[in-house]
């Protein structure tokens, strides 16, 4: 890790005015419900992931492929990011990203990664702190995903490194404390997840699974799963969906012994950052409605995904509706933006990254008058 041009690069990215790609971007190709808009609040953030919000209003941003965490902020209040800064390059796959107590937490292929008082440091960010580490090398599914939960401790993702298989070690959800003591398993037969949130009421867990390839365009689904207690078990490599046996692991097992997802989703959409809709922007019926960024499958012969989605729960917060929110990053076939996470800002707004179109998006409600 090379931190030694933090200063210098981020000194250069607040200070230069950006002009990137985002004014090109066909916006007006996006759907959304009536009164519903789409704007760009930051361009130029290539390969844009996770984001997460500090208490000052910065927005981070993790990549992928970059090695790059970036701070945004938008300093005049008109609702766009004017400064950038980059916090840290050069890392390993730094997709998962969390922030509490004035601390960034993130998560590389096999570390965990602490800045202290980050806020206050933008334009000169501290070495990181090594919170945890020894996290499986292997690349497949190596992009953890990181949150906090509100028993204060860290979620982070384990995938599976193959497409199906069955090895021990992998495919769960870890939890520990927020020190990097304590580990242990809170979800296993999980393939491949890429985001995790809490329900505002009761602060159980939700979150997405990425189903296996290879089993045909409709087969398996992907899935929003629901862990309302720790050690339940989801059903890779062993079964898919709602009792769906895997062809080659599945010989002999009970599907019915393992939790279903609490609501599949499209086959191949690949799900990954979710939240609540916690805001009071739109309207009260998407109050508590789940968010779900939907990066799009790669090797279904039809494309599906490229998305966000929304989930309607009942009374009893069960999954009632499935429905598109804002679509239209696939045209004809042709693919000009991923949606990877998504974020509820102060005001309500919807925040969504791109890592394709290396963007983030604000997406804001305004009821027209009549």
């Amino acid at each position: 890790m090379r931190i030694a041009n933090v200063l210098a690069m981020g000194l250069l990215a607040a200070l230069v005015p950006r002009v990137g790609a985002g004014s090109d971007l066909p916006l007006d190709a996006i759907k959304l419900p009536p009164s519903f808009r789409i704007d760009i609040y930051a361009d130029d953030v290539p390969d844009a992931r996770s984001l997460a919000l500090g208490d000052q209003g910065t927005l981070f941003v993790s990549t992928r492929r970059q090695g790059v965490i970036y701070a945004l902020r938008d300093r005049d209040g008109d609702q766009r990011a004017e400064a950038k800064y980059v916090i840290a390059s050069d890392l390993n796959t730094p997709n998962g990203i969390a922030f509490h107590d004035g601390k960034l937490y993130v998560a590389t292929r096999q570390r965990l990664l602490r800045y202290d008082d980050i806020e206050n440091r933008l334009q000169q960010p501290p070495q990181p702190v090594v919170v945890a580490d020894g996290f499986p090398s292997d690349p497949a599914h190596g992009w953890r995903y990181l949150a906090i939960g509100p028993d204060r401790k860290l979620y982070v993702s384990v995938g599976a490194p193959c497409n199906i298989c069955d090895r021990a070690g992998y495919a769960h959800i870890v939890r520990l404390n927020l020190d990097g003591s304590g580990r242990e398993i809170y979800a296993h037969g999980v393939r491949n997840s890429v985001g995790m949130t809490w329900h505002p009421q009761t602060g159980e867990l939700w979150f997405t699974d990425n189903g296996r390839d290879w089993l045909g365009d409709d087969l398996p689904p992907d899935e929003l799963n629901r862990a309302p207690r720790a050690r339940l078990h989801f059903g890779y490599p062993y079964c898919h969906g709602k009792g769906i046996p895997d062809p080659e692991f599945g010989a002999g097992r009970d599907c019915a012994r393992y939790t279903p997802p609490a609501q599949e989703l499209g086959p191949h959409v690949a799900a990954l950052g979710l939240r609540f809709y916690t805001g009071t922007m739109f309207p009260p019926q998407y109050r508590n409605n789940i968010f779900i960024a939907e990066h799009g499958s790669w090797n279904r012969s039809e494309k599906i995904g490229y998305r966000v989605t929304r989930i309607v729960l009942d009374q009893q917060g069960r999954p009632s509706a499935y429905e598109p929110f804002a679509e239209g990053w696939l045209q004809n076939d042709k693919v000009w933006g991923r949606p990877v996470d998504v974020l509820v800002m102060p005001d309500g707004a919807l925040l969504v990254s791109d890592d394709h179109a290396g963007v983030v998006y604000r997406i804001s409600y305004q009821e027209q008058r009549r």
